[in-house]
């Protein structure tokens, strides 16, 4: 089942994940979520965006990759009058089908990560309605540069050191 974030919406034709790599399609269900979360506040998806994303990727990358991830949405948001098509982040039947906007907010990050910045800058366009909104930019190079995909960061747990209690 689509939702809308709001108005309406003809971007309802779900596509094949199969050009997005594992880490792209791990975002979608943290996507979902915050959609949800801008379209009905009183769900408070927001909080299984987080829950995914720790689930996911761990603690520390999962947290700074939702918040990355909230503020790609949010600057989406703000850029598009007619809201986001979006399926349910709960549906098991929707799980592997997405819809034109999800699938453009994932190629804009797929385009992102890998620096090729013409296709970035037409998934840009093809995300905004074709307005190149600076701060869905931002927020989107921002993710891209700390998830690159030639980084040990994809899907990764944190490598970072951990304190323990020697007794």
């Amino acid at each position: 089942m689509s939702f809308f974030a709001s108005g309406q919406n003809d971007a309802r034709a779900p596509h094949a994940l199969d050009e997005f790599d594992d880490f792209e399609r791990g975002l979608l269900p943290v996507m979902r979520h915050f959609i949800l979360s801008f379209t009905t506040p009183t769900t408070q998806a927001w909080q299984h965006a987080y829950s995914v994303a720790i689930e996911k990727w761990g603690q520390d990358q999962g947290l700074n990759l939702a918040h990355l991830v909230f503020k790609v949405i949010k600057a989406t948001l703000h850029c598009r009058a007619d809201g986001l098509a979006f399926n349910d982040p709960l549906s098991v039947e929707d799980r592997l089908e997405i819809t034109c906007d999800e699938r453009a907010l994932l190629k804009m990050l797929h385009h992102m990560r890998r620096d090729e910045t013409p296709a970035a800058r037409d998934a840009v366009g093809q995300v905004t309605g074709g307005y190149p909104d600076a701060h869905l930019v931002q927020a989107g190079l921002t993710l891209a540069s700390r998830f690159p995909t030639s980084g040990e960061c994809q899907g990764q747990p944190s490598r970072r050191p951990v304190l323990r209690v020697v007794q």
